[in-house]
């Protein structure tokens, strides 16, 4: 069930505890024009920060809507439960040594307990800041101004907090929380409230740690409803439980691999840094998700247009030629020694000329980009004059408004956008963009959002429940009993311990043969492997010496004709659960690190796109005058694995296929190493 936060987030009286920081906050409360009430509450003080004190609660003349508790730990909980006995709307728990503490658990099930229902963020964190309403429950300075509307930004961390309200690249912050250690409510929980709010219009995340999956989903479905775009920067890796080295697939899938999958799965983008964060929240709040990945840009510059190239390359971004009727309606409005192409070099022909460059900019953004960006960088105020500049801005909101596009205007480098002309272009509905790479990552996250909310609703993810137990390391000859019984394609085999019965199996299975010890966790790098075996008395002869290191082995009709190999494995995330990875495999599996994770469940179309998007995936189509791999017969294989995985969730604990030796027809597991604890 959703917290009621509505009371705490936009509270219309305030009682506020702790007289040293507790001043802090009503002075904040007071530079930023909350009109309700302030009641300090302190025992021994008449006054706090020149407002009347009173002694206690209970001589308040209501239950407040918040409250901000900036008092030691122990006298934290005390006043919860006092809060919360009278029906106040929720606080904000500034102290510090609960939950994040060696001796904090006792008094953050205190802290729980003494809240009840009643709503409590943190502690451990500085509280919210609501520009919206003026209701700045915070203790310190802070950057930010009154808005009429606005994003959302959540981070566990209160300093990186106060570090984005003092942004000045024009971003409007409708509300700035902070999470402290979540010991009630967590940032997922909190940000799904502010999706009550019609003011705020996209959602920031600044996540550490994420400790409920369940909750994200629930605020992804929520924010996907109401469409409210979020995107979230993860920090860090959780810490991995512990994993034993023996399969490819739990190096190759990595610690940040689940996050990825995970958030890619709901349709939040995660982002790489603050500055991108800030610039793909600029962009939402101006514009919708972008419909798609067409981009149009525009400069006076070569060097520009090449850069935008470059970088647009890295993010799967398009820049789509115009036709030629296109091209001849953008030429008849430029100097003829210019070459229209898009990127644009316009010149500097009409610079300075605002019908012409009004003219320019409307024909090339008429075909209908997702997003038209005009490279414009200003000059430095305290030594250049900028004023040359205003023909330009006239005319990209020129044609922004005739065309009715989405625009942006991009500077190179942060600092050559100031915070004035973002505030005028936001104004005009235009996203003022500050640095080539981070705008053109900002589009690329928006576009995954509309990708993201017009695909069908992705199921739950699995839970990341393990039984009780160790898991056991099954033998290869098992484990592919195991998969054959699930529907994944092996080869027909023998297991042998007597090499006097090598002839006969060979014989019964034809040639070529391949020859496998058991036991060896890497079998290539032990030289338990022979292949090619093509006739009776050589398998003899190499049961015979392979036998002498090993006590079982495993003689195998050989796969031939393979077009393509691939790794296909499953590990277990301590956070999000079951992970099945993807990739090239063979011995190249963790050179080449070509590979796609997703979380289980997992659909065909899911497993089609996560191949097509490795670099091996031209390999499956035909490379170089070899015929297509059966890509069909692969996705069924790997499903196959996939419901394997889904059908033991609780007690399997690495899986690996590889190689998944796909030929133009069929595909094939070769090899497989499961370790899984006993049902």
């Amino acid at each position: 069930m959703t917290p009621d936060l509505s009371r705490l987030l936009r509270p219309g009286s305030v009682a506020v505890f702790g007289g040293g920081w507790g001043a802090n906050v009503i002075e904040q409360l007071g530079k930023a024009g909350f009109g309700g009430a302030i009641h300090p509450v302190h025992p021994g003080r008449t006054e706090v920060a020149g407002i009347r004190a009173v002694p206690s609660l209970a001589d308040l003349p209501a239950p407040p809507d918040a409250a901000w508790i900036g008092v030691n730990r122990d006298a934290t909980v005390d006043i919860v439960r006092d809060l919360a006995a009278m029906g106040a709307g929720g606080a904000v728990c500034f102290a510090s040594g609960f939950r994040e503490s060696a001796d904090g658990a006792d008094r953050n099930a205190a802290l729980l307990d003494a809240a009840g229902d009643m709503p409590v963020i943190g502690p451990n964190c500085y509280g919210l800041l609501n520009y919206l309403d003026g209701a700045t429950l915070w203790p310190d300075q802070h950057g930010g101004r009154r808005v009429e509307r606005g994003v959302a930004i959540l981070t566990q961390s209160s300093n990186i907090a106060i570090n984005l309200t003092m942004q000045r690249r024009g971003l409007p912050v409708a509300y700035m929380m902070t999470a402290g250690n979540q010991a009630q409510i967590g940032l997922a929980a909190m940000a799904r409230a502010l999706l009550d709010d019609t003011r705020v219009t996209a959602i920031g995340l600044h996540i550490e740690g994420v400790d409920d999956p369940v909750a994200f989903e629930a605020l992804a479905l929520a924010a996907r409803e109401r469409r409210i775009p979020v995107v979230a920067l993860k920090v860090g890796t959780s810490e991995q439980a512990q994993v034993a080295t023996v399969s490819h697939t739990a190096s190759l899938a990595g610690s940040q691999a689940g996050s990825d999958a995970f958030f890619a799965r709901i349709g939040i983008p995660l982002v790489s840094g603050l500055p991108e964060l800030v610039e793909t929240l600029k962009l939402l709040h101006v514009h919708a998700p972008l419909a798609g990945r067409r981009l149009l840009s525009m400069s006076c510059s070569g060097g520009e247009a090449s850069l935008m190239a470059d970088t647009a390359i890295r993010h799967g971004l398009d820049f789509p030629p115009y036709t030629p009727a296109q091209r001849e309606a953008v030429a008849v409005t430029l100097n003829p020694l210019v070459t229209v192409a898009n990127p644009l070099d316009y010149h500097t022909f009409i610079w300075g000329d605002e019908r012409a460059m009004t003219d320019t900019f409307t024909a090339a953004m008429q075909p209908g980009f997702d997003l038209s960006m005009l490279v414009l960088d200003f000059p430095r105020a305290d030594r250049c004059s900028d004023e040359s500049w205003n023909p330009a801005v006239a005319a990209i909101g020129a044609a922004a408004t005739r065309t009715g596009k989405p625009a942006a205007v991009v500077a190179s480098l942060g600092e050559l956008l100031p915070e004035d002309r973002c505030d005028a272009f936001m104004a005009s509905g235009i996203a003022p963009l500050c640095g080539l790479s981070e705008a053109l990552a900002a589009a690329d996250a928006s576009a995954r959002i509309a990708e993201s909310w017009s695909r069908p609703l992705p199921a739950p993810t699995m839970p990341a429940r393990a039984a009780p137990g160790e898991p056991v390391l099954l033998d290869e000859a098992t484990a592919k009993a195991r998969l054959a019984e699930a529907g994944v394609p092996v080869p027909r085999g023998y297991v042998l311990t007597d090499a006097r019965k090598a002839r006969n199996a060979a014989n019964r299975l034809g040639f070529p043969l391949v020859l496998k010890g058991m036991g060896f966790a890497h079998k290539t790098e032990a030289n338990a492997v022979f292949l090619d075996i093509v006739d009776a008395g050589s398998a003899e002869a190499m049961v015979t010496e392979l036998l002498g290191r090993c006590d079982s082995v495993l003689l195998e009709r050989m796969i031939s004709g393979g077009l393509v190999e691939l790794i296909v494995g499953i590990s277990r995330d301590p956070a999000y659960g079951p992970m099945l990875t993807i990739g090239a495999g063979g011995v190249m599996a963790e050179l080449l690190t070509d590979t796609a994770t997703l979380l289980l469940p997992v659909t065909e179309p899911e497993i089609g796109q996560a191949l097509a998007g490795l670099r091996v995936s031209r390999l499956l189509a035909g490379w170089r005058g070899k015929p297509p791999a059966d890509i069909k017969a692969a996705i069924a294989a790997i499903m196959a694995i996939a419901r394997f995985a889904e059908a033991h969730a609780d007690t399997l604990e690495e899986l690996d296929v590889n190689p998944l030796i796909v030929c133009e027809e069929n595909a094939w597991a070769v090899d497989a190493l499961i370790r899984i604890r006993n049902s």
